[in-house]
């Protein structure tokens, strides 16, 4: 008798309750060594690394609250509030992470998502500039424009090549003086998809210092609060389901309202 009947199961029953196991929470899985997708070879298989698709959304939405405090904090409340203030330097982190979480989804090379995003970034990033000119000025460039940079860099190192990488570093060096939060935005994208691409010891500390850089331009190290609470958050499955393009549209809306309300006073 094989061990499968010894159990009291049969081969055909383990697979469909494989199957079923399999099927009943959806994950994002981040690959080890991902790179561009071979013909040849078959995809890398998925590490232990990963985090509920709810989980990601909620981080996305505990970005979009602290970045709106900030900004009212910032722009109507003269940082009036250092606490609002720190809270808001964990933003670029959170926003990082969930960008490159959907990035290294299996396959999205192929899908054209790097693609999509940077169209979706650069549509919002331009309806974005009046409020965001009104409220800054003409440089730096918003934020939406960093992570569309971000995107185009890591687009160009998966798509492998000498020429590809030598237009990735071209584009950081040239692109970081550009936009919002700098060279150590793109880093902190960098080293949070470097991370989730093989995720270990090295490439975690390599992704600590890069958010660490931040510092730079905030004058603290507050982003670095960012980071348990994107390793806590792959512990949990947040039933929460992704609403689209609602960040896309809620970062030129919340900035045109504050325009508005600035001009009004």
């Amino acid at each position: 008798m094989s061990a499968s009947r010894r159990r009291g199961t049969t081969p055909s029953n383990d697979g469909r309750l494989a199957k079923a196991r399999s099927s009943s929470k959806k994950t994002t899985h981040v690959c080890e060594g991902a790179s561009m997708p071979s013909l040849a070879k078959p995809a890398a298989p998925a590490t232990a690394w990963s985090i509920s698709d709810g989980s990601l959304e909620a981080l996305k939405w505990v970005g979009l609250v602290l970045m709106t405090g900030d900004h009212v904090n910032k722009y109507l409340l003269q940082d009036a509030s250092p606490t609002l203030y720190a809270l808001g330097r964990m933003v670029m982190p959170l926003f990082g992470f969930v960008l490159m979480a959907n990035l290294v989804r299996p396959g999205a090379f192929r899908a054209g998502m790097h693609l999509r995003v940077m169209r979706r970034l650069a549509v919002f990033a331009l309806l974005a500039t009046p409020a965001f000119v009104r409220l800054v000025g003409w440089w730096p460039l918003n934020i939406l424009v960093a992570l569309w940079l971000a995107t185009l860099i890591v687009w160009l190192l998966e798509r492998g090549g000498a020429v590809a990488r030598v237009a990735a570093l071209m584009a950081f060096l040239m692109g970081g003086a550009l936009v919002e939060f700098w060279w150590p935005a793109l880093l902190c994208c960098l080293g949070a998809w470097g991370f989730l691409r093989r995720p270990d010891g090295v490439r975690m500390l390599l992704w600590a210092l890069a958010t660490a850089s931040l510092a730079i331009v905030n004058g603290n190290f507050s982003a670095l609060a960012a980071l348990p609470l994107i390793l806590g958050a792959r512990y949990v499955d947040i039933p929460l389901r992704r609403c689209g393009w609602v960040f896309y549209a809620y970062y030129p809306a919340h900035l045109s309202l504050i325009a508005m309300v600035l001009k009004s006073a």
